[in-house]
């Protein structure tokens, strides 16, 4: 492939990811010059907000860069689960920084309430801001559903083992709910003549962003630790197995993803007595084939002829 093909190919694997980081990038700049005008607390913790989901971006596209490199004698199964670790640190991001600075900038706007001049400006940056998020947001949706399949959107996000579809997913619902409490925060603080209403917005984005980083870290957690392929999969990798004259039973199967699209498959299995070496080593290659051909994500295959009841089965 020319590097340009390849350029091209790169983008169009991480387009929400771009989406995003441009639409982040350009809000953030709005929300800071209004919230300068304004004076608005929750205008400000919205920039900060749309900053903080721009690094995340960058940190992303650097991690799936990292995770792709080829594996190594250090890293004989390669480097993808480098992207689970920048995963990781994105929610602690969105957790300390994201959060913490909301929290406490809305903390501070209440007990040294700023009254807003002119709100003007923050409802047109506000309603852009919205449109634009909406439009990353529907781009993530799209991407999202187009491998999940029958799942339900839970089951889909629990499952899934590319954390840049769910995060960017993730932060920009955070996003549309930050601006809708941020609109209300300024539009209440102005008809209720209390500014400090506009504080405890600051503190509703702050406490939203903390709940989305609580599950994103725990996904990513997951992941980071190691999780094993889709059921359905293993599944029709047992059917294989079973299907098999030559296997008196199948003691364990264990697989695990070693990136997004790569899957170490470990397997135990109890053959029949008489199967001569030179024939054991024939129905492995054809096993590993019709196994391979399941998923190309299945990129390494480990069979261990074993008694069942030397075996540990669980």
């Amino acid at each position: 492939m020319s590097e340009t093909g390849s350029v091209a190919a790169h983008f169009k694997a991480n387009i929400v990811l771009y989406g995003a980081l441009a639409a982040n990038l350009g809000i953030a700049v709005a929300k800071f010059v209004a919230a300068g005008i304004s004076g608005s607390s929750s205008m400000l913790t919205e920039g900060v907000h749309s900053l903080v989901d721009s690094g995340n971006q960058v940190l992303l596209l650097y991690g799936q860069k990292r995770a792709s490199r080829k594996p190594d004698p250090t890293h004989p199964f390669g480097y993808g689960r480098e992207l689970y670790f920048w995963a990781f640190v994105v929610a602690i991001l969105i957790f300390a920084i994201g959060a913490g600075v909301s929290i406490y900038e809305g903390v501070v706007h209440i007990q040294q309430p700023h009254a807003i001049e002119d709100p003007t400006l923050n409802y047109i940056v506000l309603g852009i801001a919205f449109l634009m998020e909406g439009a990353s947001w529907a781009l993530a949706v799209r991407e999202f559903n187009r491998g999940r399949g029958e799942q339900t959107w839970w089951q889909a996000i629990h499952r899934s083992k590319d954390p840049p579809g769910f995060i960017v997913l993730f932060e920009d619902s955070a996003a549309l709910i930050g601006l809708v409490i941020a609109a209300m925060g300024v539009w209440a603080s102005i008809h209720f003549a209390d500014p400090r209403i506009d504080g405890i917005a600051s503190v509703l984005i702050g406490c939203v962003l903390a709940g989305v980083a609580v599950l994103l870290a725990r996904e990513s957690k997951e992941l980071l630790i190691g999780e094993a392929a889709d059921p359905v999969l293993i599944a029709q990798i047992r059917e294989v197995l079973n299907g098999n004259p030559c296997i008196d039973a199948v003691n364990h199967i264990r697989t695990i993803h070693t990136s997004p699209q790569a899957i170490f498959v470990a397997i135990s299995a109890d053959f029949v007595d008489d199967l001569r070496m030179g024939n054991a080593e024939t129905l492995i290659e054809e096993l590993e084939q019709r196994m391979k051909a399941l998923s190309p994500w299945i990129t390494s295959i480990y069979i261990r002829p074993e008694k069942r009841a030397d075996a540990m089965v669980w």
